[in-house]
C-alpha cells in the first residue's frame, strides 16, 4: 500500500465534499448483535420488519461482507439556516424535517461515495462497496467506533465538529487502513432530546421505541396512526427533528456547503390545504427528487389530514370534508377524524 493513503484519503474526503472522514474494522461494533435482538424482542421496530429479515447482516459487518478489513464513515453537513422547528407554531402550515427540504440526500452522497471509492482504488487498489442508508449496515455505531461521533441519548450520532446536522456515508473496502480511535459519549446529564420528544418516544435514554416517534409514524407506518398520538404529531408531515434540534452540540454544527441541501421555498411553509388536494400525478409532480416522494401521495395526504385536524382552524374543514370518503381507507379515516376535531374545536367556542 502507498505511502500516507489515509491522509490523502481525508483530504480527497474533503474535496469530494464531504465534511469529517474516519477509519474503523467492520468488526468493531461487537455490541450491536445484542442491542438489535433487544430492540427487535421488545417490538419497538414497528412494522419495519426488513430491520429482523436482515438482522444477521445488520448486526455484523464483516458477515455482510467478510472480505472487507477497513470501513470509512463519511459525514456531510445539511446544518439548517434558522431555527428548524419555528414552523411548529404556524399551524396552517406543515413542518418538514429539515433533511427532506432539498433534494434526496441518498442521490448527493452516494455519487460522492462512488467518486472517493473510484480514487481509493486508482491509488490503493482493492476492492471497494458503497452504502448510504439503504442496506443493512449500522451506519451509526460504525460512525461512533470510527471517531466520527457518538450515538447519543435520543440513538442518533452527535459529533463534536459537526453537531448533529449531518449525513452518513461508508466505503467498505478490502485494504487495510489505518483505524481511527472510536468516540466516547459526551452527553453527560443533558436530557434535553428525551424531554422534547412530543410523543414520549424514549422510554430509556439510549432507547428508541419507533411505534411512538414522528419520523416513523409519518414516514415508515402504513395505515392509520393510534388516535392517542395523532393529535400529539402537531402539523409534522413529513419527519421530526425536535430531538435533533435541541442537542447543545448543534453550536458546533457548520454551515451546508451542497446547495442542493437549501430548503425548496415550497416546502419550508407548505400550506396544508394545498398539499391535502394533491391526486397521485400531482403529488408525484411535486415532490420529484424529493425524499418526500418514496412514501406516496396516500401516506403523505394522510399526514396532511392529522395536520388538519390539529390546526384549530375551522377554515380548513371543508378541505378534510372533501376527503372523507377517498379511496384509501387510511386517508379517509384520517380526514373523518380531522373534521371531528375541528367542530369539537368550534363547539369548544361556542
Amino acid at each position: 500500500m502507498k505511502a500516507g493513503l489515509k491522509e490523502r484519503l481525508v483530504a480527497q474526503a474533503v474535496t469530494e465534499g464531504f465534511d469529517a472522514c474516519r477509519v474503523c474494522r467492520p468488526w468493531d461494533v461487537g455490541h450491536v448483535p445484542g442491542r438489535l435482538a433487544a430492540f427487535l424482542e421488545r417490538g419497538h421496530h414497528g412494522q419495519m420488519g426488513w430491520l429482523a429479515e436482515r438482522a444477521h447482516w445488520r448486526g455484523a459487518p464483516d458477515v455482510l461482507w467478510p472480505e472487507a478489513r477497513s470501513v470509512i464513515v463519511l459525514g456531510e453537513s445539511y446544518t439548517p439556516e434558522g431555527d428548524p422547528l419555528a414552523g411548529l407554531e404556524r399551524r396552517e402550515c406543515g413542518n418538514v424535517s429539515v433533511y427532506a427540504r432539498g433534494r434526496d440526500y441518498h442521490d448527493t452522497v452516494k455519487k460522492r461515495l462512488k467518486r472517493l471509492a473510484r480514487w481509493l482504488i486508482a491509488e490503493g487498489g482493492g476492492e471497494v462497496k458503497v452504502f448510504v442508508d439503504t442496506a443493512p449496515v449500522p451506519e451509526k455505531p460504525l460512525g461512533q467506533a470510527a471517531g466520527l461521533g457518538w450515538q447519543g441519548k435520543h440513538t442518533n450520532l452527535v459529533s463534536r465538529d459537526l453537531g448533529s446536522w449531518f449525513f452518513i456515508g461508508s466505503v467498505f473496502t478490502t485494504l487495510d487502513l489505518e483505524a481511527d480511535p472510536a468516540e466516547v459519549d459526551h452527553c453527560g446529564s443533558c436530557r434535553a432530546c428525551l424531554d422534547v420528544c412530543p410523543t414520549d418516544a424514549f422510554p430509556a435514554p439510549y432507547q428508541l421505541d419507533a411505534r411512538r416517534c414522528i419520523s416513523y409514524l409519518t414516514i415508515e407506518h402504513k395505515g392509520p396512526v393510534d388516535e392517542e398520538l395523532r393529535a400529539r404529531m402537531g402539523n409534522r408531515i413529513y419527519g421530526c427533528d425536535d430531538c435533533l434540534a435541541v442537542c447543545p452540540w448543534n453550536k458546533f454544527a457548520v454551515e451546508a456547503r451542497e446547495v442542493k441541501y437549501a430548503a425548496r421555498d415550497d416546502l419550508v411553509a407548505p400550506k396544508l390545504a394545498e398539499l391535502a388536494v394533491l391526486d397521485d400525478a400531482g403529488f408525484r409532480a411535486r415532490f420529484s427528487g424529493s425524499p418526500i416522494k418514496r412514501i406516496g401521495r396516500d401516506r403523505f395526504v394522510r399526514n396532511v389530514l392529522y395536520a388538519i385536524g390539529n390546526s384549530g382552524d375551522p377554515g380548513l374543514r371543508e378541505v378534510a370534508q372533501g376527503l372523507c370518503e377517498d379511496a384509501d381507507a387510511a386517508v379517509a379515516d384520517a380526514a373523518r377524524w380531522a373534521v371531528m376535531r375541528l367542530c369539537d374545536d368550534a363547539n369548544g367556542l361556542e
